[in-house]
């Protein structure tokens, strides 16, 4: 059974640390459904980068490394500024326009 354990975050909340190193937290307003579907690109995404290093196919990496970097921005992962720092309307707007580019 594989048991997956929910990461320690910093006590701010916008930092998950993994190994030692902090990486910054999902934006915990994304809807659970929203949240799911932009890993789901994610991790998709992810695999394509793998099959496009194994084959040398540049173009494809770069589409696919474009995919991370949508979902991981919609995900409040990366991106200016931070989640934390944006009001309401900015961080939905934000996980939407990541999906609706995604789904596409």
């Amino acid at each position: 059974m594989n048991r997956r354990t929910e990461p320690e975050h910093t006590p701010d909340g916008h930092f998950v640390v993994i190994r030692g190193r902090r990486w910054r937290a999902t934006d915990p307003s994304v809807p659970d459904d929203a949240a799911a579907r932009l890993r789901s690109h994610l991790m998709a995404a992810r695999r394509a980068v793998g099959v496009a290093l194994r084959q040398k196919d540049a173009a494809a990496e770069r589409v696919s490394r474009e995919r991370v970097n949508t979902a991981k921005v919609a995900l409040g992962e990366r991106g200016a500024p931070p989640w934390w720092e944006q009001d309401e309307a900015a961080r939905r707007r934000r996980w939407e326009d990541g999906l609706r580019q995604l789904d596409s």
